[in-house]
Protein backbone atom coordinates (compact mmCIF):
# COMPACT_ATOMS: atom_id res chain seq x y z
CA UNK A 1 0.00 0.00 0.00
CA UNK A 2 2.70 2.45 0.50
CA UNK A 3 4.50 1.81 -2.88
CA UNK A 4 1.16 2.54 -4.57
CA UNK A 5 0.73 5.63 -2.76
CA UNK A 6 4.58 6.69 -3.33
CA UNK A 7 3.99 5.94 -6.90
CA UNK A 8 0.79 7.55 -7.25
CA UNK A 9 2.63 10.42 -5.39
CA UNK A 10 5.50 10.67 -8.16
CA UNK A 11 2.85 10.42 -10.95
CA UNK A 12 1.40 13.64 -9.88
CA UNK A 13 4.36 15.41 -9.23
CA UNK A 14 6.08 15.05 -12.41
CA UNK A 15 2.48 15.96 -13.93
CA UNK A 16 2.28 18.76 -12.10
CA UNK A 17 6.12 19.85 -12.80
CA UNK A 18 4.95 19.79 -16.77
CA UNK A 19 1.88 21.44 -16.35
CA UNK A 20 3.50 24.51 -14.38
CA UNK A 21 5.98 24.94 -17.31
CA UNK A 22 3.26 24.87 -19.74
CA UNK A 23 1.69 27.53 -17.30
CA UNK A 24 4.70 29.57 -16.89
CA UNK A 25 5.24 29.87 -20.44
CA UNK A 26 1.79 30.18 -21.55
CA UNK A 27 0.97 33.47 -19.37
CA UNK A 28 4.29 35.14 -21.37
CA UNK A 29 2.41 35.00 -24.46
CA UNK A 30 -0.48 37.39 -25.51
CA UNK A 31 -3.77 36.48 -26.75
CA UNK A 32 -2.40 37.29 -30.76
CA UNK A 33 0.73 34.90 -30.08
CA UNK A 34 -1.61 32.12 -28.47
CA UNK A 35 -3.33 32.62 -31.66
CA UNK A 36 -0.05 32.59 -34.12
CA UNK A 37 0.71 29.49 -32.53
CA UNK A 38 -2.46 27.65 -33.43
CA UNK A 39 -2.37 28.99 -36.65
CA UNK A 40 1.20 27.14 -36.82
CA UNK A 41 -0.18 24.03 -36.06
CA UNK A 42 -2.85 24.26 -38.93
CA UNK A 43 -0.40 25.41 -41.76
CA UNK A 44 1.91 22.44 -40.58
CA UNK A 45 3.04 20.45 -43.32
CA UNK A 46 2.44 16.99 -41.30
CA UNK A 47 4.13 15.08 -44.22
CA UNK A 48 7.55 15.97 -42.53
CA UNK A 49 6.57 14.97 -39.20
CA UNK A 50 5.75 11.88 -40.34
CA UNK A 51 8.64 11.36 -41.94
CA UNK A 52 10.47 12.11 -38.48
CA UNK A 53 8.50 9.70 -36.75
CA UNK A 54 9.49 7.20 -38.98
CA UNK A 55 12.81 7.80 -38.33
CA UNK A 56 11.93 7.26 -34.52
CA UNK A 57 10.82 4.17 -35.02
CA UNK A 58 13.65 2.76 -36.55
CA UNK A 59 15.86 4.35 -34.05
CA UNK A 60 13.92 2.25 -31.62
CA UNK A 61 13.99 -1.13 -33.35
CA UNK A 62 18.36 -0.21 -33.97
CA UNK A 63 18.16 0.22 -30.30
CA UNK A 64 16.87 -3.40 -29.37
CA UNK A 65 19.05 -4.99 -31.69
CA UNK A 66 21.90 -3.30 -29.57
CA UNK A 67 20.28 -4.41 -26.89
CA UNK A 68 20.07 -7.68 -28.18
CA UNK A 69 24.10 -7.99 -28.92
CA UNK A 70 24.54 -6.88 -25.30
CA UNK A 71 22.57 -10.23 -24.16
CA UNK A 72 24.24 -12.62 -26.48
CA UNK A 73 27.63 -13.02 -24.36
CA UNK A 74 25.83 -14.59 -21.27
CA UNK A 75 24.15 -16.76 -24.21
CA UNK A 76 20.73 -15.40 -24.53
CA UNK A 77 19.52 -15.34 -28.25
CA UNK A 78 16.22 -13.32 -27.49
CA UNK A 79 13.38 -13.14 -30.57
CA UNK A 80 14.52 -9.15 -31.89
CA UNK A 81 10.58 -8.80 -32.10
CA UNK A 82 9.99 -9.42 -28.38
CA UNK A 83 12.89 -7.16 -27.65
CA UNK A 84 11.70 -4.42 -29.87
CA UNK A 85 8.55 -5.20 -28.37
CA UNK A 86 9.77 -4.88 -24.51
CA UNK A 87 11.55 -1.59 -25.60
CA UNK A 88 8.94 0.14 -27.09
CA UNK A 89 7.08 -0.85 -23.72
CA UNK A 90 9.59 0.60 -21.51
CA UNK A 91 9.50 3.51 -23.19
CA UNK A 92 5.85 3.91 -23.12
CA UNK A 93 6.06 2.87 -19.05
CA UNK A 94 8.47 5.63 -18.73
CA UNK A 95 6.30 8.51 -19.60
CA UNK A 96 4.67 7.77 -16.31
CA UNK A 97 7.26 7.20 -14.20
CA UNK A 98 11.20 7.25 -14.42
CA UNK A 99 12.89 3.74 -14.08
CA UNK A 100 9.48 2.33 -14.44
CA UNK A 101 10.63 1.32 -18.00
CA UNK A 102 13.70 -0.57 -17.82
CA UNK A 103 11.88 -2.91 -14.90
CA UNK A 104 9.27 -3.59 -17.49
CA UNK A 105 11.35 -4.06 -20.59
CA UNK A 106 13.47 -6.77 -18.26
CA UNK A 107 10.40 -8.08 -16.95
CA UNK A 108 9.26 -8.93 -20.26
CA UNK A 109 11.85 -10.47 -21.50
CA UNK A 110 12.29 -12.38 -17.79
CA UNK A 111 8.80 -13.68 -18.61
CA UNK A 112 8.88 -14.14 -22.49
CA UNK A 113 12.51 -15.24 -22.99
CA UNK A 114 13.85 -17.30 -20.17
CA UNK A 115 16.09 -14.58 -19.35
CA UNK A 116 16.97 -13.94 -15.94
CA UNK A 117 15.67 -10.50 -14.47
CA UNK A 118 19.23 -9.21 -12.84
CA UNK A 119 21.03 -10.34 -16.20
CA UNK A 120 19.18 -8.34 -18.46
CA UNK A 121 18.87 -5.88 -16.11
CA UNK A 122 22.85 -5.46 -16.33
CA UNK A 123 22.80 -4.32 -19.77
CA UNK A 124 20.32 -2.19 -19.24
CA UNK A 125 23.10 -0.16 -16.98
CA UNK A 126 25.31 -0.74 -19.95
CA UNK A 127 22.83 0.96 -22.28
CA UNK A 128 22.72 4.12 -19.74
CA UNK A 129 26.62 4.21 -19.62
CA UNK A 130 26.81 4.49 -23.72
CA UNK A 131 24.14 7.23 -23.85
CA UNK A 132 25.59 8.90 -21.50
CA UNK A 133 28.99 8.63 -22.59
CA UNK A 134 27.50 9.88 -25.98
CA UNK A 135 25.19 12.32 -24.70
CA UNK A 136 28.23 14.20 -22.98
CA UNK A 137 30.00 13.87 -25.94
CA UNK A 138 27.37 15.43 -28.03
CA UNK A 139 26.92 18.27 -25.48
CA UNK A 140 30.62 19.61 -24.91
CA UNK A 141 30.72 19.43 -28.53
CA UNK A 142 27.63 21.49 -29.15
CA UNK A 143 28.78 24.07 -26.38
CA UNK A 144 31.83 24.37 -28.13
CA UNK A 145 30.26 24.84 -31.51
CA UNK A 146 27.48 27.27 -30.65
CA UNK A 147 29.85 29.41 -27.72
CA UNK A 148 28.94 32.61 -29.51
CA UNK A 149 25.22 32.20 -30.19
CA UNK A 150 25.10 31.22 -26.25
CA UNK A 151 27.01 33.84 -25.08
CA UNK A 152 25.13 36.28 -26.92
CA UNK A 153 22.02 34.78 -25.73
CA UNK A 154 23.50 34.80 -21.80
CA UNK A 155 24.43 38.58 -22.34
CA UNK A 156 21.18 39.51 -23.91
CA UNK A 157 18.95 37.73 -21.62
CA UNK A 158 20.97 37.63 -18.11
CA UNK A 159 24.21 40.21 -17.96
CA UNK A 160 22.34 43.22 -19.90
CA UNK A 161 19.28 43.38 -17.90
CA UNK A 162 21.02 42.77 -14.66
CA UNK A 163 23.37 45.68 -15.29
CA UNK A 164 20.93 47.90 -16.16
CA UNK A 165 18.87 47.20 -13.05
CA UNK A 166 21.82 47.27 -10.73
CA UNK A 167 23.48 50.47 -12.99
CA UNK A 168 26.97 48.60 -13.60
CA UNK A 169 29.21 47.38 -16.51
CA UNK A 170 31.95 45.26 -16.63
CA UNK A 171 33.52 42.97 -19.60
CA UNK A 172 30.74 40.30 -20.34
CA UNK A 173 33.52 37.97 -21.32
CA UNK A 174 35.45 38.55 -18.08
CA UNK A 175 32.02 38.75 -16.06
CA UNK A 176 31.24 34.82 -18.54
CA UNK A 177 34.30 33.12 -17.76
CA UNK A 178 34.70 34.03 -13.75
CA UNK A 179 30.79 33.25 -13.51
CA UNK A 180 31.34 29.67 -15.20
CA UNK A 181 34.20 29.35 -13.23
CA UNK A 182 32.76 30.01 -10.02
CA UNK A 183 29.61 27.91 -10.53
CA UNK A 184 31.42 25.21 -11.23
CA UNK A 185 33.96 25.18 -8.06
CA UNK A 186 30.69 25.91 -6.04
CA UNK A 187 28.95 22.53 -7.40
CA UNK A 188 32.04 20.83 -6.55
CA UNK A 189 32.12 21.80 -2.76
CA UNK A 190 28.32 21.44 -2.48
CA UNK A 191 28.48 18.08 -3.83
CA UNK A 192 31.87 17.33 -1.81
CA UNK A 193 29.98 18.21 1.48
CA UNK A 194 26.65 16.17 1.10
CA UNK A 195 28.05 13.78 0.28
CA UNK A 196 30.62 13.34 3.49
CA UNK A 197 27.26 14.67 5.64
CA UNK A 198 25.64 11.36 4.03
CA UNK A 199 28.01 9.82 4.46
CA UNK A 200 26.53 6.19 5.07
CA UNK A 201 23.50 6.66 4.61
CA UNK A 202 21.10 4.43 2.38
CA UNK A 203 21.05 7.54 -0.30
CA UNK A 204 24.63 7.34 -0.47
CA UNK A 205 24.62 3.55 -1.16
CA UNK A 206 22.54 4.01 -3.64
CA UNK A 207 24.28 6.58 -5.58
CA UNK A 208 27.63 4.63 -5.23
CA UNK A 209 25.74 1.10 -6.01
CA UNK A 210 24.65 2.45 -9.67
CA UNK A 211 28.07 4.10 -10.09
CA UNK A 212 29.52 0.81 -9.61
CA UNK A 213 27.19 -0.52 -12.05
CA UNK A 214 28.00 2.24 -14.51
CA UNK A 215 31.30 0.83 -14.39
CA UNK A 216 30.49 -2.81 -14.62
CA UNK A 217 28.73 -2.32 -17.66
CA UNK A 218 31.43 -0.28 -19.24
CA UNK A 219 33.74 -3.43 -18.75
CA UNK A 220 30.75 -5.32 -20.38
CA UNK A 221 31.30 -4.33 -23.20
CA UNK A 222 34.62 -6.00 -23.90
CA UNK A 223 32.73 -9.57 -24.38
CA UNK A 224 30.52 -8.15 -27.11
CA UNK A 225 31.05 -10.33 -30.14
CA UNK A 226 31.05 -7.34 -32.83
CA UNK A 227 32.25 -4.17 -31.31
CA UNK A 228 31.92 -2.24 -34.29
CA UNK A 229 28.61 -3.30 -35.35
CA UNK A 230 27.81 -2.39 -31.72
CA UNK A 231 29.53 1.30 -32.40
CA UNK A 232 27.63 1.62 -35.59
CA UNK A 233 24.51 1.09 -33.90
CA UNK A 234 25.47 3.60 -30.79
CA UNK A 235 25.98 6.60 -33.38
CA UNK A 236 23.24 5.61 -35.77
CA UNK A 237 20.67 6.05 -32.92
CA UNK A 238 22.00 9.44 -31.65
CA UNK A 239 21.90 10.45 -35.87
CA UNK A 240 18.38 9.05 -35.73
CA UNK A 241 17.87 11.50 -33.05
CA UNK A 242 19.20 14.36 -34.53
CA UNK A 243 17.08 13.67 -38.02
CA UNK A 244 13.90 13.52 -35.35
CA UNK A 245 14.11 17.08 -34.92
CA UNK A 246 15.75 18.60 -38.15
CA UNK A 247 13.33 17.27 -40.52
CA UNK A 248 10.32 18.26 -38.39
CA UNK A 249 11.82 21.91 -39.13
CA UNK A 250 10.76 21.28 -42.65
CA UNK A 251 7.03 21.41 -41.30
CA UNK A 252 7.00 25.30 -40.77
CA UNK A 253 7.88 27.92 -43.63
CA UNK A 254 9.67 30.00 -40.41
CA UNK A 255 12.00 27.14 -39.39
CA UNK A 256 12.64 25.78 -43.32
CA UNK A 257 16.30 27.76 -43.06
CA UNK A 258 17.69 25.94 -40.16
CA UNK A 259 20.41 23.81 -40.28
CA UNK A 260 21.88 20.63 -38.38
CA UNK A 261 23.33 22.95 -36.09
CA UNK A 262 19.97 23.74 -35.15
CA UNK A 263 18.67 20.17 -34.98
CA UNK A 264 21.72 19.18 -32.60
CA UNK A 265 21.36 22.52 -30.10
CA UNK A 266 16.98 21.31 -29.84
CA UNK A 267 18.65 17.51 -29.44
CA UNK A 268 20.72 17.96 -26.91
CA UNK A 269 19.07 20.80 -24.56
CA UNK A 270 15.60 19.33 -25.11
CA UNK A 271 17.33 15.76 -24.21
CA UNK A 272 18.17 18.00 -20.69
CA UNK A 273 14.57 18.73 -20.30
CA UNK A 274 12.95 14.93 -21.01
CA UNK A 275 15.86 14.25 -17.87
CA UNK A 276 14.26 17.59 -15.80
CA UNK A 277 10.72 16.23 -16.35
CA UNK A 278 9.49 12.63 -17.05
CA UNK A 279 8.50 12.74 -20.85
CA UNK A 280 9.30 16.41 -21.19
CA UNK A 281 5.86 17.65 -20.92
CA UNK A 282 5.90 21.16 -20.58
CA UNK A 283 9.44 21.57 -20.58
CA UNK A 284 10.69 20.23 -23.65
CA UNK A 285 8.64 22.72 -25.90
CA UNK A 286 9.58 25.86 -23.72
CA UNK A 287 13.46 24.57 -23.96
CA UNK A 288 13.26 23.90 -27.88
CA UNK A 289 11.52 27.52 -27.54
CA UNK A 290 14.97 29.21 -26.17
CA UNK A 291 16.90 26.86 -28.03
CA UNK A 292 15.56 28.04 -31.48
CA UNK A 293 15.55 31.81 -29.98
CA UNK A 294 19.19 31.71 -30.29
CA UNK A 295 18.80 30.85 -34.32
CA UNK A 296 16.45 34.73 -34.68
CA UNK A 297 13.14 32.79 -34.57
CA UNK A 298 10.33 33.88 -33.47
CA UNK A 299 9.45 32.99 -29.92
CA UNK A 300 5.88 31.72 -31.01
CA UNK A 301 6.56 30.05 -33.64
CA UNK A 302 9.90 28.14 -31.95
CA UNK A 303 7.28 27.51 -29.31
CA UNK A 304 4.71 25.73 -31.89
CA UNK A 305 8.14 23.84 -33.32
CA UNK A 306 8.93 22.59 -29.48
CA UNK A 307 4.99 21.07 -29.40
CA UNK A 308 5.36 19.44 -32.87
CA UNK A 309 8.67 17.80 -32.23
CA UNK A 310 7.33 16.91 -28.72
CA UNK A 311 4.15 15.59 -29.61
CA UNK A 312 5.68 13.22 -33.01
CA UNK A 313 8.06 11.75 -30.71
CA UNK A 314 5.56 11.07 -27.60
CA UNK A 315 3.22 9.62 -30.37
CA UNK A 316 5.41 7.61 -31.59
CA UNK A 317 6.25 6.03 -28.16
CA UNK A 318 2.39 5.66 -27.27
CA UNK A 319 1.45 3.82 -30.71
CA UNK A 320 4.16 1.47 -30.52
CA UNK A 321 3.77 1.00 -27.12
CA UNK A 322 0.55 0.17 -27.52
CA UNK A 323 0.66 -2.01 -30.21
CA UNK A 324 3.66 -4.01 -28.67
CA UNK A 325 1.11 -4.36 -25.20
CA UNK A 326 -1.15 -6.12 -27.61
CA UNK A 327 1.00 -7.86 -30.03
CA UNK A 328 3.54 -9.39 -27.54
CA UNK A 329 0.79 -11.57 -25.92
CA UNK A 330 -0.89 -12.59 -28.94
CA UNK A 331 2.61 -13.97 -30.63
CA UNK A 332 4.21 -15.52 -27.61
CA UNK A 333 3.01 -17.88 -24.93
CA UNK A 334 4.68 -16.52 -21.52
CA UNK A 335 7.19 -19.20 -19.53
CA UNK A 336 8.23 -18.64 -15.62
CA UNK A 337 11.54 -18.77 -14.46
CA UNK A 338 13.13 -17.65 -11.77
CA UNK A 339 14.15 -14.29 -11.70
Amino acid sequence: MKNKVSTIARFFIFMGIGIFFIWLFMRSLTHSQKTEIMISFRQANYAWIVLAALLGCLSHFIRSLRWKMLMEPMGYIPRSSNVFFAVMIGYLANLALPRLGEVSRCGILTRYEKIPFTKSFGTVITERAIDMMMFLILFFTTIYIQSDRLSSYIQTKVYDPLALKFHYSIDFSAFFIISFTLAALVMVIVMILLWRFFRRSELQQKIRKQLLGFLEGIKSLYSIKNPLLFIFYSLAIWTLYLFMAYFVFYSLPATTQLGLDAGLGVLIFGSIGIMIVQGGIGIYPAIVAETLILYSISKTTSYAMGWLIWSSQTLTIIILGILSLILLPLLNKPVHVKP
